[in-house]
């Protein structure tokens, strides 16, 4: 939206060349129809390359997300922008004006933040991919839209509904990535050089001593029992806890791309949730794991790199989404913080 309202464009004819753009939707102007008249003159050569086109072509592309559930969700948001543009040259997309138009569509979503910003990512997706993959346009002005709708994301965890959703779906690399995450804490870059040399034995069990790549601290993390299967399982004569399916190393953007890609398969996908479920957020589910070993919040929160207060509060709303551990959570959490006030009387 301009500061005049809604800009029109007119075109000689459909997929011919624009010769006239105002606020007006019909123009009285008689400047207006002597460029038509002239417009209307140049020979109707080829067609132009259409917005409805060129949803087709992107949707058929090898450029869509690979989730079904992503797919689904990218289909039906390309549909609708190829409806309401469906008079228009893709090229319109070239002129700074198409982005105050393409808000102008996305109102009809306003009342729902989440569907409003999902409408703007996949359009941009769309203009992305004629611009730098297919060559339709030379530009576009439809990118970075603000985000209205937004996640704390302290508060986002793994519950065991969602880990037990992809672990019945995805191959046995990614679920002991994910189970390693839940049951650790760690984050990424240090989850994928865990190696046995981190394993310690202890008089009741085993420990992980790592020191941390972000704050070159040494965390100390007890065994949970989930995690000593998942070391148990480790190959003989394999070091590294965690590798791909081939016995390799993983990168950060590998381990954090492959959950991801299991995570849509198994239909937690973002447009499901209405957030972006993340490798890193396993933390809060970790916290809970370590709760539940009898671990101080001052411990856990020394392992996180969090407050108390703030080791409290993940803890707790971990309870209140995961149904099937909350009084056991909460009474453990109660225990905790009045162990934590005493401590600091």
């Amino acid at each position: 939206m301009t500061n005049n309202g809604p800009k029109f464009h007119f075109y000689a004819w459909r997929g011919g060349p624009k010769f006239w753009a105002s606020t007006q939707r019909y123009p009285d102007d008689p400047a207006f129809f002597a460029a038509l008249a002239e417009a209307v003159k140049l020979p109707q050569v080829k067609q132009s390359y259409m917005t409805a086109t060129m949803v087709d072509d992107f949707l058929s592309s090898p450029h869509m997300p690979r989730g079904a559930r992503s797919q689904a969700d990218y289909r039906l948001w390309g549909l609708r922008f190829a409806e309401a543009f469906k008079d228009d040259p893709a090229k319109m997309f070239e002129e700074p004006e198409a982005r105050a138009e393409v808000n102008e569509w996305r109102k009809a979503w306003a009342h729902s933040p989440r569907q409003y910003d999902y409408s703007g990512t996949v359009v941009t997706r769309i203009l992305n991919w004629a611009w730098k993959e297919a060559g339709k346009l030379r530009v576009h002005y439809c990118g970075g839209f603000s985000k209205v709708y937004e996640v704390d994301r302290s508060l986002i965890v793994w519950t065991t509904a969602f880990i037990e959703t992809v672990i019945a779906k995805a191959p046995d690399w990614v679920c002991r990535l994910l189970v390693a995450a839940c049951e650790t804490g760690l984050p990424v870059g240090d989850l994928i050089r865990l190696s046995r040399a981190h394993i310690e034995d202890t008089q009741k069990g085993r420990r992980i001593v790592i020191r941390t790549n972000k704050r070159n601290q040494m965390a100390i993390i007890p065994v949970t029992q989930a995690m000593a299967e998942v070391i148990d399982a480790t190959p003989e004569g394999r070091d590294l806890i965690l590798t791909n399916t081939n016995g390799k190393p993983l990168t950060e953007h590998r381990a954090s791309e492959g959950l991801r890609q299991w995570r849509d398969k198994a239909g937690l996908t973002p447009a499901a949730l209405g957030y972006d479920l993340r490798l890193q957020d396993a933390r809060g589910t970790a916290a809970t794991r370590l709760l539940n070993l009898d671990m101080s919040l001052r411990q856990i929160a020394t392992i996180m790199g969090w407050s108390l207060k703030h080791a409290s509060a993940v803890i707790e709303h971990y309870a209140m989404v995961s149904p099937a551990e909350t009084d056991e959570v909460l009474e453990k959490l109660d225990a905790a913080k009045k162990a934590a006030k005493k401590d600091e009387m």
